[in-house]
């Protein structure tokens, strides 16, 4: 009751209290749960990405950090081999924003076994990519979706693969636009775009869970509440000065998304502090049936993957 309560009151349930409430309740994952797996970390190379590779390395995991930025990426395997003597680290550059990247990288991966899509961003004004792509839609869904596809037979070879979605929970105060997903219409605002976006890829979890289900891939999604990351404190300064004192570590954002990794949990669900939780809680922003097959059919089709 007090962990539904503090998940609905969202500034307890969300913030470091909110952890910290949670936490004592919990088993973690044997410590070497991950032993003998790979796997890959989008956005690696600072907060909850390079915290989230930080937790699948110390469970035995070899861990592949996925950057745009080869300097930022190289600091933050220093880290984790400093933390975890012997692990096996390496980074790999991507743009997910860029889908010609994602095939190169996807063409380098030979095997894997958990596929974690944390990169993201939050810019200021509308900027398009060089394909014409709205950049935080192309970086949050299109990205993901291109690159997940593409290593399905690698992910489908591994013993109990899975997927997770980084998400947030700014996704609750939108709705699926799936008549405006490259965010053509009206003043953009880049948290609205960034809310959007995470909305979408809510939406895409059940979606390939359903299409990846012969394969034995587990799709899950979910949100790390707020934590103090270099991402939150550059592009909401605002926010990370007013909520500063409440904020999580990245290591306690990260949690659940390597827990879904490391346990068995039903996918196709989306999570918050290793619970599953609501995908709407206001009345405005349940999905049309007719408004998801529009948004996958436009998705599949800018991405170039069949639908």
């Amino acid at each position: 009751m007090l962990d539904t309560i503090a998940d609905r009151l969202v500034v307890p349930g969300y913030s470091r209290l909110g952890y910290r409430l949670r936490r004592g309740s919990w088993t973690d994952p044997a410590p070497d749960a991950l032993r003998g797996a790979r796997a890959v970390v989008t956005g690696a190379g600072s907060g909850i990405g390079q915290a989230t590779a930080l937790g699948l390395a110390q469970l035995g995991a070899d861990v592949v950090l996925v950057v745009r930025d080869e300097r930022k990426g190289e600091a933050a395997r220093a880290e984790i081999t400093a933390a975890v003597p012997g692990a096996t680290v390496e980074v790999r550059l991507c743009d997910l924003s860029d889908l010609d990247s994602v095939r190169r990288f996807a063409a380098e991966i030979d095997r894997l076994d958990v596929l974690v899509h944390n990169a993201g961003v939050l810019p200021e004004k509308r900027i398009e990519t060089g394909a014409g792509h709205e950049l935080t839609f192309a970086t949050h869904v299109l990205g993901p979706l291109l690159l997940t596809d593409l290593l399905r037979a690698k992910l489908a070879a591994a013993p109990d693969p899975r997927v997770v979605f980084v998400s947030s929970g700014g996704m609750y105060t939108q709705r699926l636009r799936a008549d405006d997903p490259e965010y053509r219409e009206g003043t953009y605002k880049g948290a609205t775009a960034y809310a959007r976006t995470k909305r979408m890829q809510v939406v895409l979890v059940p979606l390939l869970t359903e299409r990846y289900a012969q394969d034995g891939i587990k799709v899950h999604g979910m949100h790390p509440g707020w934590a103090d990351t270099p991402g939150v404190a550059g592009s909401l300064p605002g926010f990370h000065r007013l909520t500063r004192a409440f904020l999580r570590t990245p290591e306690e954002g990260a949690d659940t998304v390597v827990w879904l990794a490391a346990t068995n949990p039903a996918p196709g669900r989306f999570w918050h502090d290793r619970r599953e939780r609501p995908t709407h809680v206001l009345p405005t922003t349940g999905e049309k049936p007719e408004d998801v097959v529009a948004f996958w059919q436009y998705c599949t089709s800018a991405a170039g993957i069949l639908p």
